[in-house]
């Protein structure tokens, strides 16, 4: 082994990201169906829609505890609400060792993607418990969310830039 090598896997392990989930956990929790029991009574053709959030803060050293903030509001066709589900999922992450880029990539898409299937399988549990038809939530592409959350704050900054000085 030359002297090079040695000195390649010294280096190594330090210059390599680490990542582990250290907990996952549920943070907050919601129902409200405030049109039972008439929410019951007739067809069943609820317009869904979902609103996803993320947020993150440091906890540790190398500690970090993301929220996945997942909303479901289901309406009748007349727009009334038939029930409101919300959960804040959350988990703590260590992260060391990554580029500027790669760590905000792990905190704003990876860590979300680990953490939603959770917050699916609770919102599906809480919309039964309310006697309504599970809710599969459909899987989410983080990564393009991240991407395009990205394009969006370029493109705030560059819109806020002062124009250029003309001589």
């Amino acid at each position: 082994m030359s002297e090079q090598d040695g000195q390649a896997r010294q280096a190594g392990p330090e210059a390599q990201a680490e990542f582990s989930l250290q907990r996952i956990y549920i943070k907050d929790v919601s129902f409200e169906s405030p049109r039972s029991p008439e929410a019951f009574v007739g067809q069943w053709k609820p317009m869904v829609n979902l609103d996803l959030n993320s947020h993150h803060k440091v906890v540790g050293t190398d500690l970090f505890e993301v929220v996945l903030s997942v909303t479901v509001t289901v309406k009748k066709e007349d727009g009334e609400v038939v029930y409101l589900s919300e959960v804040q999922q959350a988990g703590i992450f260590m992260i060391r060792g990554m580029n500027a880029e790669g760590f905000a990539q792990t905190l704003g898409s990876f860590c979300p993607s680990v953490l939603f299937p959770y917050a699916r399988e609770a919102i599906d549990g809480l919309v039964i418990k309310g006697s309504f038809p599970p809710l599969m939530l459909a899987p989410v592409n983080f990564d393009a969310i991240f991407a395009h959350s990205r394009q969006q704050q370029a493109g705030a900054e560059n819109s806020s830039a002062p124009p250029p000085l003309v001589n």
